[in-house]
């Protein structure tokens, strides 16, 4: 008899940029579970039919990623209510032959925080982009009960309905809108700048905020992970603020997704390591 080799994935488009796998691979061999971990390119037209042949495949699951977080939800059976509360999502389990839709991003990046050891109480956020990324940060930091909620969009439609959902979260936080403005100026308060755009993942990318307009009191994180610092976050550095880079949310939101589909404790530090390793060769390889 040959033992049972489950298989899970990531959906996105595009997807060669993806770390979910060399991580989540690390944390099977680790754990010895007889698991397959594979990168799926699905174009937004085929979601629908990427959903049905996970099922019919009989996968255990899959990771979820741009541009498909909130789009796949019509294809679901059903929602965990903080997945139903942040409007997207970022992993699925399949159970009993149905497709669960879960979301770990947000508690990914509260932990990358606690890393960082920053806590976000009271803190002004200004929050760039309204996807689903944004949308699962936006919600998770309503629970910590920041000050204010700045939602600086790209697209103002995204970022009214963004502004409009949070409001529907019954939070003391005072929510505002802005349009999408890279020289924008705030005051001095303490305050937690997080890029949620995809600027920054390519060389060449303007900054989706100008460094000059940084202030001593705030720390800036950004969720994109490649390279490890942004150019945002090296200006920032370079300025002496506080950062926090994207391999913190994507670790502890990987973590809690491997943990939903295995039942088992992930090794974060095992997950950790292979990340950096994997994320420092990266940096290698643009050097040559």
């Amino acid at each position: 008899m040959t033992e049972k080799t489950d298989l899970l994935g990531i959906f996105g488009y595009p997807i060669r940029h993806t770390l979910s796998p060399v991580m989540h691979r690390a944390a099977f061999r680790a754990l010895d579970i007889p698991c397959h971990y594979i990168p799926f390119e699905v174009h937004p037209e085929k979601l629908k039919d990427a959903v049905s042949g996970m099922v019919a495949l009989n996968m255990k699951g899959v990771n979820v990623t741009r541009p498909h977080k909130e789009t796949v939800i019509p294809y679901l059976y059903r929602l965990t209510k903080e997945a139903q509360k942040i409007g997207a999502v970022n992993t699925i389990e399949v159970v009993k032959g149905q497709p669960v839709g879960h979301n770990t991003d947000g508690a990914g990046f509260l932990q990358s925080l606690v890393d960082e050891r920053i806590d976000p109480s009271g803190m002004r956020v200004i929050l760039l982009g309204a996807g689903g990324a944004a949308r699962a940060v936006a919600v998770s930091l309503l629970t910590r009960k920041v000050s204010e909620m700045i939602i600086m969009a790209r697209s103002s439609k995204r970022g009214t309905m963004l502004a409009n959902d949070l409001a529907l979260c019954k939070s003391k936080t005072k929510i505002r809108l802005h349009t999408f403005d890279p020289k924008k100026q705030f005051s001095d308060e303490a305050t937690l700048l997080i890029n949620t755009t995809p600027l920054g993942m390519k060389t060449g990318d303007p900054l989706p905020y100008s460094p000059l307009l940084l202030r001593p009191t705030w720390v800036v994180a950004d969720l994109i992970y490649s390279p490890h610092k942004t150019a945002l976050l090296l200006a920032a550095e370079k300025r002496g603020l506080k950062i926090v880079p994207g391999i913190g949310m994507l670790l502890h939101q990987g973590a809690i997704s491997f943990e939903i589909w295995t039942k088992q404790k992930a090794p974060i530090d095992v997950m950790r390591d292979v990340l950096q390793k994997t994320l420092d060769n990266r940096s290698g390889d643009r050097r040559l």
